[in-house]
């Protein structure tokens, strides 16, 4: 559903969100373990990130990624995939296909109408916050 940049991203996002409600920066490679991303590769993305204002970035020995706890609470899912991947998740096609609309739709297109505004819906409403605080509590994990 989402693109793997987008899923590392959000991965990345809620466990840099955890360590921050432990008062702690969190360092690039251990955000990569975490997301299960390349080192690399999760340095582009929260460099967008950063870029976005979804996390704080603070360089030196003391230095990482943090979320302030008041802008957690506002950061959305949807913000996170909008950094990432822009709005395509919400008007792509169902089946990847370049041109599919009302006038001419694919074989999916009405039923994915419904699904896509359930999504967006949820995205919207889903919060840093609520993501971090049930990973904290064993409630979800990251990883298996």
């Amino acid at each position: 559903m989402f693109s793997k940049t987008c899923e590392y991203g959000i991965k990345a996002v809620i466990y840099i969100a955890t360590r921050s409600l432990e008062g702690e920066r969190s360092k690039l490679g251990e955000v990569a373990e975490n997301a299960g991303s390349p080192v690399a590769f999760t340095a582009k993305i929260l460099g967008a990130l950063t870029r976005a204002g979804i996390v704080n970035s603070l360089k030196g020995p003391y230095g990482g990624f943090s979320i302030e706890l008041n802008r957690m609470k506002k950061i959305r899912v949807s913000d996170i995939v909008f950094a990432i991947d822009g709005d395509a998740i919400y008007n792509g096609c169902a089946l990847g296909l370049d041109e599919c609309n009302p006038q001419a739709p694919c074989p999916m297109h009405d039923n994915f109408i419904e699904v896509r505004k359930q999504l967006k819906q949820m995205l919207e409403s889903t919060t840093v916050y609520e993501l971090a605080t049930k990973l904290k509590s064993g409630e979800s994990f990251l990883k298996r």
